[in-house]
């Protein structure tokens, strides 16, 4: 336990590191499932990791007959483990009650239009484009602006509404959510949500350039609404956004990238191994308390 309890801690670090690499190199939808997949696996992790350094504080290390159990790990660890845990907990709650707030604001942007429209038009003059994710009780919508409407050429609108459908078609809400919950357990896994956030608009970007036919089109669509939509827009939304947007223009003026997958099964790895590092070191502690209880 040893050096098992602190290796989901160390593999966060690899993981953050390698993610704008392995990002880069694969293509996009591949690139992000599997680094979604990777950080959670790492978060829940190390989650329980600081669980079995804050449980060696509880009970005596003492065994029959005057023998001394060695303490898997300083007091001062555990304390610092327990308290960690306490941080952990508020900001996982403060990121839930924030998903939940962005959800609830989005779905009240639809009050009043058909349950069966996808596509609402709303007459504004603030350039919009974003997908509201589905719940169980209405469908995904596209919400665009008039005035995004506007600025747009038909092809490149056509663009911009398959790259919403995209968003909602392979469910990228729920990998943002995950992503947010890792990273509120986990900050190291910060990198790896920048990341997979970016290779989400990536993934769209791709999927509107297959269903247009055209990815000159959907880098002209890209640019164009970039360059209208200057203010924020609201919150928990997937659409386009002006971050990074060159690397994506960039991106679609190329070949599309290829299917690694040896690659992407190592980033999996990643994520596997701090998990494997929990369950010993789990093993390790039942070992220890069998001894001290029994």
């Amino acid at each position: 336990m040893r050096i098992d309890v602190y290796l989901p801690l160390a593999l966060s670090l690899l993981l953050a590191a390698v993610a704008p690499r392995v990002g880069g190199r694969i293509a996009p939808a591949l690139a992000a499932r599997a680094l979604a997949a990777a950080a959670l696996l790492t978060a829940t992790a190390t989650t329980w990791a600081l669980v079995l350094l804050a449980v060696t504080l509880v009970g005596d290390t003492r065994e029959g007959g005057g023998r001394t159990v060695p303490e898997p790990v300083p007091e001062s660890i555990g304390i610092a483990a327990l308290l960690a845990l306490a941080v952990l907990a508020y900001r996982l709650l403060r990121t839930l009650r924030s998903e939940t707030a962005g959800r609830r604001a989005l779905r009240r942007l639809c009050a009043g239009h058909p349950g069966d429209t996808e596509l609402i038009v709303a007459d504004s003059a603030v350039p919009r484009a974003f997908a509201i994710p589905a719940t169980r009780r209405a469908p995904g919508r596209i919400l665009v602006t008039s005035a995004m409407l506007a600025a747009l050429q038909p092809a490149e609108r056509r663009a911009l509404l398959a790259h919403e459908r995209a968003h909602l078609t392979h469910r990228h809400a729920l990998i943002a959510t995950g992503m947010a919950l890792a990273i509120a357990v986990n900050p190291l896994l910060a990198p790896v949500g920048a990341t997979v956030s970016f290779l989400a608009e990536r993934w769209a970007d791709e999927s509107a350039a297959g269903a247009v036919g055209d990815r000159a089109t959907t880098a002209r669509a890209i640019a164009r609404a970039a360059l209208v939509a200057h203010r924020p827009r609201p919150a928990r939304a997937l659409g386009f956004s002006d971050r990074a947007v060159t690397r994506r223009i960039a991106a679609l003026n190329t070949a599309p990238p290829p299917h690694l997958r040896p690659l992407a099964a190592a980033v999996l790895a990643l994520g596997v191994a701090p998990a494997l590092g929990a369950a010993d070191a789990t093993g390790d502690l039942l070992s220890l308390l069998q001894r001290v209880f029994v």
